[in-house]
């Protein structure tokens, strides 16, 4: 997030001074209850522990001058307790502890910025006066008013810094809590409680493990953001709050009034980031990187959707494959960099990661576990990711293969559910990128989760060897260019649309033959009936084509739809676009988009198929020439053998 010029530091000893505080109200309070309704439910759940697990907590506060037993009767709110109570062994899990940790720091820095309204606005002051029965008439209310205006101010920002610190440590799981009621506005320590005694029954409700805990307070601090910021529309006597922006330096969180504090949390980004210019070839690919790039900028964080993903045609996965030194490293250096480079102009979180071989362990389970990871970093909707899986095929192993280890089988296993499982989401934030040498040895089902293809083949012109010959010289030399344009060739637009009408016929022999068939039978492919018949043909000589083939095709087709160029400006000036309202960024793409055309389709099932063709000719020709090897094997063992020796 960009930090404006005026932005004051919170400092961490006015947040650390509530910490006694914000304790006691985690270890036990009392509410009644005035605009939402109490859960049945709720009552008994702390009490359903097995035997053995304490009710208490296994620790004390040795805060100077703090009561260290909460006063809060039995039957009140007891956060801590109910937090504890998730636990399946009687012993606090780290995410059970980051949980306790993030509502108490975020209940110090509510308190603290509930401080800082008071002093700017006086009512510090009137509070005393009210307290010591001086308050004038005239005054109250100003006074009634200004309390409303920091209970809100509170709230937000309760709910605004549990969000952010608990944002590394959400997963995929998601929850859905529902609107937050018990929002009151008569003082800010009565607005605090309201809210922890709802946060309580949402936990209680959402009874699981401490995954589930992450995602259940989560939502509800999301949920409580919209709710005041709702209310804080109409509110008066905000200017102190909104007019204002600080900084909580060892969090590394800005408070902007009541925008939500946005993030990317890991280790920083290190690589050596490639311009396009740099990359010489892959015409079709690095035209699809470049797009893709700034589709995902378009991703909308309060909405938690992206209108590329809405509209269709959103590449949610994709496979990249192509011989050795044909430039896919160089293809992810790039596209890593121009995300890497608008998300720091738009102030956007952004989040890269690569699953590589070294992360297949030997024990049980540790590589799922690893797998799962990976993709949850990615598809956490707080950032904008991008997830690659270098050689993929020497990753994932194919079911089946006994020469696959079990690590590799659970690999594929959960790459499989997320990239296409009954529970993914696709929101539009991220995309995963899968990279091979060799996709025919990948698992089949695993390839055509991949929505896209692209075709990494390198420079293939002479021009292209000319312009890449140069690239890597680079300047240090006097040896003359002679009849060549510079980089003419890698003009974008022109080279992408040639290569599309090269995909007019079919490229492998197998497929073309197909084609010719089903031309000479009912002509040219002009209407959806004789798409449909030319699909159906592919289908009977390879029932690999499925319909997971045919959904992949028209996501590809919707992409041609959308088949413009967003200005370079855009990414350079967000304001112009991505931080526009969902809505308008929704009108303006639609007002964009081109009709579909027969000839597309025809391209893209070919482009599709022809991969396919060219997958399944590879690796059967791989396993056919094993087969001559171990007849050649076997006879010459049994001339031997019947010679008598060599």
């Amino acid at each position: 997030m960009s930090r404006p010029s005026d932005q004051m530091e919170l400092r961490e000893a006015d947040i650390r001074k509530h910490y006694g505080e914000a304790l006691s109200l985690l270890e036990g309070l009392d509410h009644a209850p005035r605009l939402a309704a109490a859960r049945a439910t709720t009552a008994a759940k702390l009490e359903e522990r097995s035997p053995g697990i304490g009710t208490r907590r296994r620790f004390r506060s040795t805060t100077p001058g703090l009561v260290t037993r909460s006063t809060a009767r039995p039957e009140g709110v007891r956060l801590l307790d109910r937090i504890e109570a998730t636990a399946e062994d009687g012993l606090i899990a780290p995410l059970q502890a980051a949980v306790l940790q993030a509502l108490r720091r975020g209940l110090a820095i509510s308190m603290a910025m509930g401080e800082q309204f008071s002093d700017a606005t006086g009512l510090t002051e009137l509070k005393r006066a009210n307290l010591e029965g001086r308050l004038p008439d005239a005054r109250r209310a100003a006074f009634t008013e200004l309390l409303a205006a920091e209970a809100l101010a509170c709230l937000h920002v309760f709910g605004n810094a549990t969000a952010f610190l608990l944002a590394p440590h959400l997963g995929g799981l998601s929850v859905e809590v529902g609107e937050v009621e018990e929002v009151l506005t008569d003082n800010a320590q009565l607005a605090l409680r309201g809210v922890l005694w709802e946060l309580d029954q949402d936990i209680a409700a959402f009874d699981g493990d401490a995954a589930r805990l992450v995602a259940t307070v989560a939502a509800f601090a999301e949920q409580l953001m919209e709710k005041v910021a709702l209310r804080a529309r109409t509110a008066p006597r905000l200017g102190a709050f909104t007019g204002a922006h600080y900084r909580v330096e060892a969090d590394d969180f800005a408070i902007a009034g009541f925008q939500p504090a946005r993030k990317a949390r890991g280790p920083a980004l290190s690589m050596a980031f490639k311009k396009p210019e740099q990359v010489v070839g892959n015409h079709i690919a690095k035209y699809q990187a470049m797009k893709l790039a700034k589709m995902l900028m378009a991703y909308d964080f309060e909405r938690r959707l992206n209108p590329f993903a809405e509209l269709g045609g959103f590449i949610f996965t994709f496979m990249g494959d192509g011989a050795p030194g044909t430039g896919k490293t160089t293809l992810i250096q790039m596209m890593a960099g121009l995300l890497n480079d608008y998300c720091q102009a738009a102030g956007y979180p952004f989040r890269y990661r690569n699953f590589s071989i070294d992360q297949i362990d030997s024990y049980q389970g540790k590589s799922g576990q690893n797998a799962k990871a990976f993709v949850q970093d990615i598809l956490d909707p707080t950032v904008i990711g991008f997830g690659t899986i270098d050689d993929i095929d020497q990753i994932a192993g194919k079911r089946g293969d006994r020469q696959s280890s079990a690590g590799q089988q659970e690999v594929t296993a959960v790459f499989m559910e997320a990239f296409a499982g009954a529970n993914t989401v696709v929101r539009g934030n991220c995309s995963f990128g899968m990279f091979s040498n060799y996709p025919e040895n990948v698992d089949d089902a695993l390839r055509q989760r991949a929505g896209a293809r692209f075709l990494v083949d390198g420079p293939q012109s002479r021009e292209d060897y000319i312009d890449i010959l140069a690239l890597l010289l680079g300047k240090g030399h006097d040896i003359p260019l002679g009849e060549h344009d510079l980089y003419a060739a890698q003009a974008l637009q022109r080279a992408v649309s040639r290569s599309l009408k090269a995909h007019g016929r079919p490229q492998e022999a197998g497929l073309l033959k197909v084609w010719q068939e089903v031309e000479a039978r009912i002509g040219r492919l002009d209407t959806l009936a004789k798409l449909g018949t030319y699909l159906k043909a592919i289908q009977q000589v390879d029932d690999r084509f499925t319909g997971r083939a045919i959904k992949n095709i028209t996501d590809a087709v919707k992409l041609r739809a959308l088949d413009f160029e967003l200005p370079d400006e855009w990414m350079e000036r967000p304001e112009l676009f991505l931080f526009k309202p969902y809505e308008d960024k929704l009108t303006l793409l639609r007002d964009m988009a081109r009709p579909i055309t027969a000839e597309m389709v025809v391209q893209e099932i070919n482009r599709y198929a022809d991969s396919e063709f060219r997958y399944a000719d590879t690796s059967d020709e791989a396993a056919i020439a094993a087969m001559v090897r171990e007849m050649e094997r076997m006879e010459e063992a049994k001339r031997r053998y019947q010679g008598g020796g060599a």
